[in-house]
């Protein structure tokens, strides 16, 4: 990536619009001197032509960068190469630091002065505590601004030809998440019956089998059509297709890895139909122009 001036941030962005600097008291003037601010920054599915250039601005431009466990190489190689990297992933039953050490680490940072880039996987408010993160950092009156990324439905989706949404199959689509916080309530699967909707499984692969049974139990027809995209994005990825009813079988024995997205839904059935000219390296034999 180009070490040009398109690619440096030269400003810091806060979390206060220019309306809400004013009704606070707080001028341009005094957030242009150097402070601790934190950056809640989306790093997408894994594939670095991916992010946002943004984000890529803010991450050359950061002292401490903490990353999470889906955040690949590559990109931390696009952060400032001065920068102290700390890592702080969270995989299921396996967690580098408790959400409470992370909130600290920001908020240490920041208070020591620090341009500090929290990177995560996919998009920082889907699925991804920055919320739970953000709160932290204002409790303690630090400034910040969150750069969006691509989710991994949006990346799944797009990349294995599953559109989430289309006119003759799919009028909605529902995000559910199938890791949940400790003493939350189960699935209530009745909910997810609308054969009119698209619903899209984060963090789902390791109780596949526990939720078609749920789902199937629950009245929503066996035949709906169900998708496992792995590893999307990267040149790993892995597609298996099959129905409510037979993609745990079908998952058993493919052994898809983890991160894996699911989608069930009619639109799972246009991926044969796009498959034959679905090129993900397509966009990689366009010539570079400069304007």
């Amino acid at each position: 990536m180009p070490n040009s001036p398109a690619f440096i941030a030269n400003s810091a962005p806060y979390g206060l619009t220019s309306q809400s600097r004013m009704e606070s008291g707080v001028q341009d003037t005094q957030l242009s001197q150097k402070q601790g601010a934190v950056y809640l920054v989306g790093a997408g599915s894994g594939d670095p032509e991916l992010l946002t250039l943004k984000a890529l601005r803010v991450m050359q431009r950061a002292d401490v960068v903490l990353y999470d466990s889906l955040v690949s190489e590559d990109i931390l190689d696009m952060c400032a190469l001065t920068a102290e990297k700390i890592f702080v992933g969270k995989r299921r039953a396996n967690h580098a630091l408790p959400q409470e050490g992370i909130n600290e680490l920001l908020v240490k940072h920041a208070l020591a002065n620090k341009t500090v880039v929290r990177l995560k996987g996919g998009d920082p408010f889907i699925f991804g505590r920055g919320g739970e993160e953000i709160q932290e950092v204002v409790r303690y009156g630090i400034f910040f601004e969150s750069i969006p990324g691509i989710t991994a439905a949006s990346a799944a989706a797009s990349r294995a030809g599953i559109p989430l949404t289309h006119r003759d199959h799919a009028q909605s689509v529902q995000f559910v998440t199938a890791c949940k916080k400790l003493g939350a309530p189960n699935e209530n699967y009745s909910e997810l019956l609308d054969s009119t909707q698209t619903v899209v499984f984060y963090m789902g692969l390791h109780r596949l089998d526990e939720m078609t049974k749920g789902l199937i139990e629950a009245g929503r027809d066996g035949a709906t059509p169900f998708a496992i995209i792995s590893h999307a994005s990267l040149p790993t990825q892995q597609v298996l297709i099959g129905t409510l009813k037979d993609i745990a079988e079908q998952q058993a024995s493919a052994s898809l890895p983890t991160p894996a997205l699911l989608i069930m839904g009619d639109v799972v059935n246009l991926y044969g139909e796009f498959a034959n000219y679905n090129l993900a390296s397509l966009s990689q034999t366009l010539e570079v122009s400069c304007v």
